[in-house]
């Protein structure tokens, strides 16, 4: 074994002793480490940058007490980790699920930063959240939860800090209670989180911008290969934010939208669905806050499949937008044999790596989250550009911004993939790019 060699396997075996525990986040960190060995390998300097990458700058985790509506105290935990800082204020959403720890938040920082890296964009990496589950919460107790949660948030965020966002479960209304309290605690209306309403301070076209970026990046990997989204037969996993654009966007350039699901199972519009029927699916989650099975009231064409996934339907690409390892390895076989071509990451990490490795046997078309994804954190960074200039764009103007984005970091992977030998794997092109350039970063700002 060559010395760097020896010296990559300390590092791997230094990260797992350290955190031996935090599944999803060496999860996130085996997969990005099998991209970045013919880096390590050409020149090892980066592997030092890489050890030090892999130590959050910060992690903050706090209590969150509040009083639900039968006057009953509620105690959650709440976490900031503030990954990067080498390319701009941390940058990263805030999630609000049960299934958050240290370890999910970890995993989403760390890939946040080579995300927020791909887009060019001054934006350094971070992430929180906490286990509070608002589903079925009043609004006035997700507001005493929001309110609570800031009153600690607080001290360690700031426009030119960290600037939080929204995530699973953090939409407008979180967003909006959010905001409220950091302002009565600081005393000060700044451009402290994305996602805001647009009547104080949002953008145009954020709520879409994941789900449309994501679609921007699969019709660039299908142009590539002489395709495109035309006629495309795709299933969608999930009915939130990500899904319900992904689905618009997929519907506005041609492609079949047929599926969207949540935790109880999918809905299923065997011919596809129409602009009418994804509104009526955005009024059922955004406003109601209801199962997706509910959508079969409003649809006579529809059929609801009770505990399954979309994986099933037959279809060309394929867009989970749900959580993370929705797709496992049985999944991804499943997704082979029906014919799917092209699987393009709308979630965070929602492929296994195991269910990667399937997708490459089979020569699937991939995206991964940290590239196909990132249209919504590049509209966040307009939207923190637009505050800076107390402005607001047009719809056209960003929209034309987030396309350009998304354009780019497809060729970036596709050139960094070249570059090192890798051919078109953008999986490891993504990786390589966007470690590069915060890997250059903190070799110039010295041992921080």
């Amino acid at each position: 074994m060559s010395a760097v060699a020896e010296k990559i396997a300390s590092v791997r075996a230094n990260i797992r002793r350290r955190d031996p525990d935090q599944r999803e986040f060496l999860q996130a960190v085996d997969e990005v480490f099998e991209s970045l060995t013919p880096v390590f390998e050409k020149d090892p300097q980066y592997l030092e940058v890489f050890e030090r990458l892999v130590e959050p700058e910060r992690q903050i985790a706090f209590r969150v007490p509040w009083i639900d509506d039968s006057g009953k105290q509620q105690v959650n935990r709440g976490f900031r980790v503030q990954m990067s800082s080498a390319l701009g204020p941390y940058k990263g959403g805030l999630r609000f699920h049960p299934t958050v720890n240290l370890s999910v938040i970890k995993f989403l920082a760390f890939e946040q930063t080579f995300k927020n890296s791909l887009t060019t964009l001054m934006m350094g990496a971070g992430k929180g959240g906490s286990d509070f589950d608002p589903r079925g919460r009043s609004d006035r107790e997700v507001m005493a939860f929001c309110q609570s949660f800031m009153s600690e948030l607080y001290r360690h965020i700031g426009a030119d800090t960290d600037v939080p966002a929204g995530d699973i479960n953090v939409g407008a209304r979180e967003i909006g209670f959010l905001f409220g309290q950091y302002k009565r605690l600081a005393n000060n209306f700044t451009g402290v989180l994305t996602g805001k309403d647009l009547r104080w301070g949002g953008s145009l076209i954020r709520p879409e911008a994941t789900g449309y970026g994501c679609v921007y990046f699969a019709q660039n990997y299908l142009s590539y290969k002489g395709d495109s989204l035309k006629g495309k037969r795709c299933v969608i996993s999930g009915s939130g934010n990500v899904a319900q654009y992904t689905a618009e966007k997929l519907l506005q350039l041609g492609a079949i939208p047929l599926t969207f699901s949540d935790s109880n199972g999918y809905v299923l519009e065997p011919t596809g669905f129409t602009q009418e029927q994804i509104d009526h699916v955005m009024e059922l989650k955004n406003t109601k806050r209801v199962r997706i099975s509910e959508y079969c009231a409003f649809s006579e064409t529809a059929q609801y499949f009770p505990g399954k996934k979309p994986w099933e339907v037959a279809a060309d690409l394929a867009f989970p937008s749900a959580t993370q390892n929705e797709i496992d390895e049985e999944d991804a076989k499943v997704l082979v044999a029906n014919g799917v071509k092209g699987v393009f990451e709308g979630a965070n990490m929602p492929s296994t790596n195991e269910a990667i490795e399937v997708y490459k046997s089979f020569s699937v078309m991939f995206g991964p989250a940290k590239a196909a994804n990132a249209g919504g954190v590049a509209v966040s960074g307009l939207e923190m550009a637009q505050n800076s200039q107390r402005m607001q764009w047009s719809r056209e103007e960003v929209d034309a911004q987030l396309e350009k984005i998304m354009k780019d970091i497809f060729e970036n992977s596709l050139a960094a993939s070249q570059k090192y030998g890798l051919k078109d794997d953008i999986q490891a092109g993504a990786n390589i790019a966007g470690f590069l350039k915060v890997a250059e970063a903190m070799i110039h700002q010295g041992c921080v």
